[in-house]
C-alpha cells in the first residue's frame, strides 16, 4: 500500500516587486521596461492565484522590495535579506522553517506563471526535498522538510547547471529527493511567447497577448 499524500505546510514565493527597470531587464529586447514591469506583475498574480488555491496552511512572500496593490491583502511577507540568490533561499527557508508547524515548505519562483495545476500534486510523502527543474537548467520550486544552509551553500545560480548542481547538492546532503515536473520559466522574449501560448487562460498569457497585439485564437 502507497504512503498516504503529504501535501507541503507552508508556500514560499520568492518574489521581486515589479518595478520597471528591475524586473524581467531579459525582456527590454522585445518590451520597454514598463511593459516587462506588467508582465511581472502578471506572472505574479498568477502564481499568488495558484498559491491561493493550494491546498496549504501557510503563504508566506519572501520579498524583495516594497509590497503594493498586485499583493493580496493579509499576504504574510517577509523581506529578502541583502546578498546573493543562495543567500536570499536560504534566508526564506529559515523564516519559514523555524516555525515547526511550518514544515515541509516549499518555496517557488514567479516566473513559471503556468505552474498551478503542479502545485495541487506536490506530495512531501517518503521524500526530504523536492526539486522542480526548468528547462534552462534551473530550477522553479525547491522543498525541505528543515532549513539547512548547506543546501544553497555554494551553488551557482542563474546558470545552465544551476539545477543539476542543486539536485547533486540535495542528493549529497543525504535527502531523499523527489522531482517535480519539468517546466519553461520566463527570461527571454522567447519564454515569453512559449508560456503565454502554452498557458492561454493566464493572466500573464492576456498581458503578453495585449503588449503584443496578438489576438487569442477562438
Amino acid at each position: 500500500m502507497s504512503a498516504p499524500a503529504e501535501p507541503p505546510q507552508a508556500l514560499v514565493l520568492l518574489a521581486k516587486a515589479p518595478v520597471p527597470g528591475r524586473v524581467k531587464t531579459r525582456l527590454h529586447a522585445a518590451f520597454r521596461p514598463e511593459e516587462a514591469a506588467l508582465l511581472a506583475r502578471a506572472c505574479l498574480q498568477d502564481t499568488l492565484e495558484a498559491i491561493a488555491a493550494a491546498p496549504v496552511a501557510h503563504r508566506i512572500v519572501a520579498l524583495d522590495g516594497v509590497p503594493g496593490r498586485w499583493l493580496p491583502p493579509g499576504t504574510d511577507v517577509v523581506p529578502q535579506p541583502p546578498g546573493d540568490l543562495a543567500a536570499r533561499l536560504a534566508a526564506a527557508f529559515r523564516a519559514t522553517l523555524d516555525r515547526p508547524r511550518h514544515a515541509p515548505a516549499l518555496l517557488v519562483g514567479m516566473d513559471t506563471p503556468q505552474l498551478g495545476v503542479h502545485l495541487a500534486a506536490v506530495d512531501f510523502a517518503g521524500a526530504d526535498a523536492l526539486l522542480g527543474l526548468t528547462d534552462d537548467g534551473g530550477y522553479w520550486a525547491i522543498g525541505l522538510r528543515e532549513a539547512d544552509d548547506r543546501v544553497f551553500d555554494g551553488i551557482p545560480m542563474s546558470t545552465p547547471r544551476t539545477g543539476a548542481v542543486q539536485l547533486a547538492r540535495l542528493r549529497t546532503l543525504g535527502l531523499r529527493v523527489r522531482l517535480l515536473p519539468r517546466l519553461r520559466d520566463i527570461d527571454e522574449p522567447a519564454d515569453a511567447r512559449a508560456v503565454a501560448l502554452g498557458a492561454p487562460g493566464t493572466s500573464f498569457a492576456a498581458e503578453w497577448r495585449r503588449l503584443s497585439q496578438i489576438r487569442p485564437r477562438s
